[in-house]
């Protein structure tokens, strides 16, 4: 069964137990050890998987951190449960908090088995960061982080790939959620902004309050014809009748420039870049992470080593209805491989690292 199949799996007896269960315990046995175990840990092993795991804190003694899973004899998660039928909010991470500091782990998570929030330390060593760098929803299951998660899978776990796209995954978050308020309900601050870039008399309260609502059909209208010029995109571009590509078409043409009005059309999506994020991650084990990059063309989305067209690691064709990888030979000669869904890139991680790992040479 594929990973994102038993996470559905629970998410469906998730909707039907959660208002039976009243208490933080029942919470645990009922959804976070089946989570936990859908991680490929094992949680009747206590080598690996130990519940109420105490570390003293300063003058703090005996308090306990619901699980810490082990792997190769260390601490690399932390997960503090609350019952799934009260509240989760920031002040429930203060126990993670201090185990955070005085223990090996990196990864620390706290969850009401419905919802399950990431932390790592990415604003400074060794001290929990107090937003967390990823949010997963068991009751609303997105596929861009089904990809994120199965990153901390017993099989996939790999603290420096995670670390490397924690970052940017952790701000991107935050972006999304200030653009969707601006959205909804523009700040005096983005009116006022957005107001001086394109008025030039004086900003009254009247002018603010008309600018208010110009922000927000604007910003409406703008992202309803970037998806209108996205589908166009789609429904114009041409069939590819071949499975290879020779390295003088890479981007295109043989300079390897984008023209401007072919630019104009390219919209880079957010499965894009998850797809490019989990190339990444395979490939850092062989190649520095600074050195991958990405452009994005009408035809596909490419993933270069050194920002160079003469170094491609793969293509991402995600513009149809059917997902493909393309992977590259000794001859830089592109193989087009099937996705069923984005999980499928981990299968080619050998392939992408051989491809990567000629670079490093």
């Amino acid at each position: 069964m594929d990973f994102i199949e038993v996470l559905q799996n629970i998410s469906s007896k998730i909707s039907k137990q959660k208002d039976l269960i009243q208490t933080e315990e029942a919470t645990k046995n009922a959804f976070v050890m089946p989570f936990i175990a859908a991680l490929g840990y094992d949680v009747f092993d206590p080598t690996e998987v130990i519940p109420e795991f105490t570390a003293d804190v300063g003058i703090k003694k005996g308090e306990k951190v619901d699980y810490a899973i082990k792997q190769n004899g260390k601490i690399i998660m932390l997960f503090e449960c609350k019952c799934c039928n009260g509240s989760l909010d920031e002040s429930h991470a203060s126990q993670l908090y201090r185990y955070f500091s005085v223990t090996e782990a990196r990864i620390a998570v706290l969850t009401d088995g419905i919802i399950y929030r990431f932390y790592t330390d990415i604003e400074q060593p060794n001290k929990m960061d107090p937003k967390p760098f990823m949010e997963f929803n068991m009751l609303d299951i997105q596929e861009s982080l089904v990809i994120e998660l199965k990153r901390l899978t017993k099989q996939a776990f790999n603290l420096e790939a995670i670390l490397t796209v924690a970052s940017e995954l952790k701000y991107t978050r935050e972006i999304k959620h200030i653009l969707n308020e601006q959205l909804n309900a523009p700040s005096e601050e983005f009116v006022k902004f957005l107001a001086a870039q394109v008025y030039s008399g004086k900003l009254t309260s009247a002018v603010r309050e008309q600018f208010t609502g110009i922000t927000k059909r604007a910003f409406a209208q703008f992202i309803n014809e970037r998806i209108t010029e996205r589908l166009r995109s789609v429904m114009d571009e041409p069939a590819s009748s071949t499975e290879t590509t020779d390295d003088n078409h890479l981007d295109g043409n043989q300079n390897g420039m984008i023209s401007p009005a072919n630019e104009s059309r390219i919209v880079t999506t957010e499965e894009e870049l998850q797809g490019y994020h989990i190339v990444k991650a395979i490939v850092c084990a062989v190649v520095d992470a600074e050195r991958i990059s990405y452009r994005d063309t009408q035809s596909y989305f490419g993933i270069l080593c050194d920002d160079n067209n003469r170094k491609p690691i793969c293509r991402l064709h995600f513009n149809g209805k059917q997902k493909y990888i393309g992977l590259m030979n000794t001859e830089k000669n592109e193989e087009r491989i099937p996705l069923a869904n984005l999980n499928d890139i981990y299968r080619l991680a050998d392939r992408l690292k051989a491809t990567a790992g000629a670079y490093s040479k």
